[in-house]
Order: C-alpha cells, then sequence, then structure tokens
C-alpha cells in the first residue's frame, strides 16, 4: 500500500555517526485512488538515510509495514493537486450542465401546460363549433324537407296548368261550333230546342269546371313564408360570419404591422450585435495579444532571475576557497576526525548529492517538458478557431501553473545543491590536505571578471527590454478594459432586447397561428352556410316562378270566364228568338 510519509531524522553525536532515520505516516492510498488520514505511526527507514530531515516522501509498503519502495514526493503531490484542480474545474462544469438542465425542464414543463391549455381551448372551440355545425345541418334538412314540398306544390301547380289547358281547348271547340251553328243560323238554319239545351249546358258544365286556385296560393304563401322565415334565422349567421370576418382582418393588419415593426428591430438588433462581435474579436485579439506578452515577461523574468542565479554562482566562485575563509563549517571537527571516518562522510556527501542532483535534473527535465507543452498548446491557439480555444486556454493555464509551482520548487532545491557542492568541496579539501594531496582545482586562476560584466550587460539589456514590454501590456490593459466595460454594459442589453424580440416573435408565432384557426373557422362557417343560402335562394326563385305562374293561371281563368259569360249570353239570346221557337 502507499503512504504519505515525512522523513524524521533523530540527531547524532558528532564523532558517533549519522542518527537514526524514521518515516512518520501521514496518509495512505484507497484502491480508488483517494487518500485518507491514517493514525501517525512512525516507521524505521534506513532506505530514506540520504533524504534531508522533514522532507515529504512516498513509501510503499506491504502488509507487514515493510518499506518496499521510497521516492520523493514533490513531483507526485504536484500532479495529484493538478488532478484534483482538474476534477473541481470538471465538477464545476457538472454542476453548471445540471443547473442549465433543470432550468430547461422548467421551461419545458411550462411550454407544456401552456399548450396542453390552449389545446384545451381549441378543443372546446371545436366542439362548439360541432354542435353549431350539427344545428346547421338540421336546419339544412329542414329547408330540403321544404324544397321538396315546393316541388310538390309546382307539380300540382302544373296540373292544374294541363287541366286549365285542357278546359281550353275543350271550350274552343264549343265556340268553334257554336259559331258553326251560327253560320247556319244566319244561312237558314236555326237550332232545335235540343241542340239549345245541349249547348247550355255545356256552357254551364264549362264555367262550373274552373279550376280553384285558393289552396294552391295558400300553400304558395306558406312557402314563401317558410323561406322568409329560414332567411331570417339565417341572417344572423352571416352577420356574425361577417363580424368575423371583419375582426380576423383587422388581426391580420395588426400581424401586418408587428410583423414589420420586428424585422425592423431585428435589424437594429442584428448590426448592434455585429458591432458588438467585432469589438469581442478585437478583445480576443488583444486579450491573446496580453497572454503573450506577459508570458514573454514571465520567460524574461526567468531569465533575468538565471541570470541573477549565474551572477551570484559566479561570484561565489570568485570567493576565495582558502580554508579559513570557509563558514558553516567546523574546521577543527574535521581536522580531528579520522580519516575513514572523514572518507565515509565524503562518500555520504556524495552520495546525497548525486541523489539529490538527480532529483533535481528530472525536475529540470520536467520544466523543459512543460515549457515544450506550452509552447505546443500556444500554437494550436494561434491556429484553432475561437469555439475550440477556451479549451486549450483553461489546458494552457494549468500547465503555466504546474510550470510555476515546479520552478518555484527548484528554487531552493538550487540553493541547496550548490550549498552541498561547496560543503563537499571543503570536507575533500581537509581530507586532501591531510593525506598530502594536491587539489585537482589548486593553483588554477580564473578571471571570471569580463563574464560577469557581460552578464551586467544582458541583465541591462534585459531589463530594458521588460520595462518596454511592461509599458505595452499596461496599455493593452487599458484598451481591453474599455473594451469589456462596453461589452458588459451592452451585452446585458443586448441579451434583453434578444429576449424581447424572442418573446415578440413567439407572441407573432403564437397570433399567426390564432388567425390561421380564425380563417379556418371563417371559411368553414361560410362553407356550412354557403350551400344552405345556395338551396334557399333557388327554393326563393322556384317559388317566385311558381307565383307568376299562378298568376297567369288566375289571369287567363277570369278571361275564360268573361268568355263563357258571352257566350251564354249570345246563346240566350239565339234561344230566345222567334225563329228558333218556330
Amino acid at each position: 500500500m502507499l503512504y504519505l510519509a515525512e522523513v524524521q531524522k533523530q540527531k547524532g553525536s558528532l564523532l558517533g555517526g549519522a542518527g537514526k532515520t524514521e518515516l512518520k505516516l501521514l496518509a495512505c492510498q484507497r484502491t480508488d485512488q483517494s487518500w485518507s488520514n491514517v493514525s501517525e505511526e512512525v516507521i524505521s527507514a534506513e532506505e530514506a538515510n540520504k533524504l534531508n530531515d522533514g522532507a515529504l516522501v512516498l513509501v510503499e509498503l506491504n502488509p507487514q509495514k515493510q518499506v518496499q519502495r521510497v521516492q520523493e514526493a514533490g513531483r507526485p503531490l504536484v500532479n495529484i493537486l493538478q488532478n484534483f484542480s482538474r476534477q473541481l474545474e470538471k465538477f464545476k462544469v457538472k454542476e453548471d450542465e445540471i443547473d442549465q438542465w433543470k432550468e430547461s425542464l422548467t421551461f419545458q414543463a411550462q411550454e407544456f401546460n401552456r399548450r396542453e391549455m390552449e389545446m384545451e381551448a381549441r378543443l372546446e372551440e371545436l366542439q362548439q363549433m360541432e354542435e353549431e355545425f350539427h344545428r346547421l345541418e338540421a336546419e339544412k334538412q329542414q329547408f330540403e324537407a321544404l324544397h321538396q314540398e315546393t316541388e310538390k306544390l309546382q307539380a300540382e301547380i302544373e296540373r292544374k296548368n294541363q287541366e286549365l289547358e285542357g278546359a281550353w281547348e275543350h271550350l274552343r271547340g264549343e265556340q268553334r261550333r257554336l259559331e258553326e251553328r251560327q253560320a247556319e243560323m244566319q244561312g237558314g238554319n236555326v237550332l232545335d230546342e235540343e241542340q239549345g239545351r245541349i249547348l247550355v249546358d255545356l256552357i254551364e258544365r264549362l264555367g262550373s269546371d274552373r279550376p280553384s286556385t285558393d289552396s294552391v296560393s295558400e300553400h304558395l304563401q306558406y312557402a314563401l313564408e317558410m323561406v322568409e322565415q329560414q332567411q331570417g334565422i339565417l341572417n344572423p349567421h352571416w352577420q356574425q360570419l361577417e363580424q368575423q370576418r371583419t375582426a380576423v382582418g383587422e388581426q391580420q393588419a395588426e400581424f401586418d404591422r408587428l410583423s414589420q415593426i420586428l424585422s425592423e428591430r431585428q435589424a437594429e438588433w442584428q448590426q448592434i450585435q455585429k458591432t458588438l462581435e467585432e469589438q469581442a474579436t478585437v478583445l480576443t485579439t488583444q486579450t491573446a495579444t496580453l497572454k503573450m506578452k506577459e508570458e514573454w515577461v514571465e520567460l524574461l523574468k526567468g531569465q533575468l532571475q538565471q541570470q541573477e542565479e549565474l551572477h551570484q554562482t559566479m561570484q561565489s566562485l570568485l570567493v576565495s576557497n582558502d580554508e579559513n575563509s570557509v563558514s558553516g563549517v567546523d574546521l577543527a571537527a574535521l581536522e580531528n576526525m579520522s580519516l575513514e571516518e572523514l572518507q565515509t562522510t565524503i562518500q555520504d556527501l556524495q552520495e546525497k548529492l548525486r541523489i539529490d542532483s538527480s532529483f533535481v535534473h528530472d525536475q529540470e527535465q520536467e520544466l523543459i517538458y512543460k515549457q515544450q507543452t506550452i509552447n505546443e498548446l500556444q500554437e494550436k491557439i494561434n491556429q484553432v478557431s475561437d469555439g475550440e480555444r477556451g479549451e486549450l486556454e483553461t489546458e494552457i493555464a494549468d500547465e503555466k501553473d504546474s510550470y510555476q509551482m515546479l520552478n518555484e520548487t527548484l528554487v531552493g532545491q538550487r540553493r541547496s545543491i550548490t550549498e552541498r557542492k561547496s560543503l563537499l568541496k571543503q570536507h575533500k579539501m581537509v581530507l586532501w590536505r591531510r593525506q598530502g594531496q594536491t587539489p585537482d582545482d589548486e593553483g588554477v586562476n580564473i578571471d571570471l571578471s569580463p563574464a560577469l560584466q557581460e552578464l551586467e550587460r544582458q541583465k541591462e539589456k534585459l531589463s530594458v527590454q521588460l520595462q518596454a514590454v511592461m509599458g505595452e501590456i499596461s496599455q493593452l490593459q487599458g484598451n481591453i478594459s474599455q473594451i469589456q466595460e462596453h461589452l458588459t454594459q451592452q451585452t446585458p442589453e443586448q441579451e434583453t432586447k434578444r429576449q424581447e424580440l424572442q418573446e415578440m416573435e413567439d407572441n407573432l408565432k403564437s397570433l399567426r397561428t390564432a388567425i390561421a384557426e380564425s380563417w379556418g373557422r371563417v371559411n368553414l362557417y361560410q362553407e356550412a352556410l354557403q350551400p344552405i343560402q345556395d338551396s334557399l335562394d333557388g327554393m326563393r326563385h322556384k317559388l317566385q316562378v311558381v307565383a307568376e305562374n299562378l298568376t297567369q293561371v288566375q289571369n287567363s281563368g277570369n278571361s275564360q270566364q268573361e268568355m263563357i259569360a258571352q257566350m251564354r249570353e249570345t246563346l240566350m239570346g239565339l234561344i230566345a228568338q222567334p225563329a228558333l221557337a218556330a
């Protein structure tokens, strides 16, 4: 099992060698990659002798709590913190997505309830229209029954007309025979009594066989009254239809007016939105430029820091290696220490220096890799679109944070390596002196003054360049602040206008649907009324034709009665003449 532990070293005597090294267990890793606290247990670990006191390490123990492997915890802890930071960011993103889903579901539920209420209202309207249609269908059936009765009445009138035509033909025949008798009488022929009686009977029968049109007139008048009554029933429906058509026309005009207003406002909103997008593009460009400048500043600062460290290192090399000038080392104790113990101490110092140098070298390589990763991500950011840039910027920010953290960690470790090298050199010089040997670098005098002057010039040049870049950054920050302030002010207003336009567009869609439904009801209403009105108009026309025919029949009947009366008078006059009586 993997544990996080702290190195604890017990101080030994000056001549008794190094003290005992122990590991204080702080936390252990679970199977799900999580960590939990453990009781502050302390175990012995000779493998950690070469590590500094208080250093954090990762130690792997077997079930019997025996040390199997020990490693520095700096880099793994950095990775764990980075992973934890990424997990927090992902968790925040997921929380935002969940909130957005909740808002979306709430809005969908409200929209569904509104749609359901609209459907219920439309269903009620359809039910009312269906009831109205059934009532109109019943009235249509009544009209059809009246139409059938009218057709029967017209057939009766036609039959009466045919009977009148037959009577007229009979009357004309008798009139011709009468004229023939009159001609015979004028030629000397006279009617006998029997013939006169027969003619009188025929004339009486002709006058009595006149068809009666009173019942037909009554039925015709009733039919006309029924037609007018049905027309009176239809007129309110036609008025209601006209009112609905007028109302729908007004709604259509209002819809056209609102559509025009919406188009103008949308064009205005799009123009402002285009301007804001252009400003956002400028902001993105300047922000990217600012980040590049800031990265350049960090690189310049890093170079200045490295040159400063190099300057300090070179200055330290100028310091005399005289043993009397060495500070921090008890030279008397080293002189009194046995050669074997001194050699052992030097070997321990060399081994610790090797381990620390290897670890620092690995960390330096990690810094190089991270810088290469940052450069690669920066190249990708410069090539991808705005939509893909956000994730890359987040990733490069994490890498920069990791780079900065690791670099700050290495500052103290580099200084510690330098101190360990100096300490090891001092021990070696004492050992060489006691063994009577000459140091390899003894007598070598290197003049580092030109190099220090060149470093000074380079530092001054970098400082001037750093100040110039800082001025550009300040100007960019001012421009970015102005654009952000303008966008911060305009974006909510644009969003409010967009919501208003969206609400207005939704209202127009609802109004368009309502107008379409109203036109549908008007057309359906007219389609239901028009056949009934056409049937009623046709029936009225036929009844008017029947009334005209009936009037003609009545006039013809009156003329026939007058002719019959004249024939009766003429015949009675002939019968009353003496010649006829003889």
